[in-house]
């Protein structure tokens, strides 16, 4: 049986459902994106801006950005967990990732609430 990680339990189901869930969530905000791109053609950085700026568009891409890392987190813990054995060496890759992501977030976090 493999040990958690940071405290953090993984359990299969919950897992699975983690993964199909931002699944679908990355899929409708793309979806919906490529729509938006399909429909403005000739695309300029002021349509681009006044898109963002728009709290539910924020609201839409802060989900996104969420359902991108615990989906990344998910399946990276997974990949390490089955494949690296050493529990030190696991522990680091898990804690760089985990901290990686957090930055991510951040960054992201910044970046929309900046427009």
């Amino acid at each position: 049986m493999v040990k958690s990680v940071l405290g953090v339990s993984h359990q299969g189901l919950r897992d699975w459902a983690i993964q199909r869930v931002t699944a679908i969530l990355i899929a409708i905000y793309s979806i919906g994106l490529l729509a938006y791109f399909l429909l403005h053609p000739e695309l300029v950085y002021s349509e681009w801006r006044q898109l963002f700026s728009h709290v539910s568009m924020k609201v839409a891409t802060l989900i996104f950005v969420l359902s991108m890392l615990f989906h990344a987190w998910v399946g990276i813990w997974t990949v390490v967990t089955d494949y690296v054995k050493c529990y030190v060496a696991r522990a680091s890759i898990h804690t760089l990732v985990l901290l990686l992501l957090m930055a991510c977030f951040f960054w992201a976090l910044f970046i929309l609430w900046s427009v």
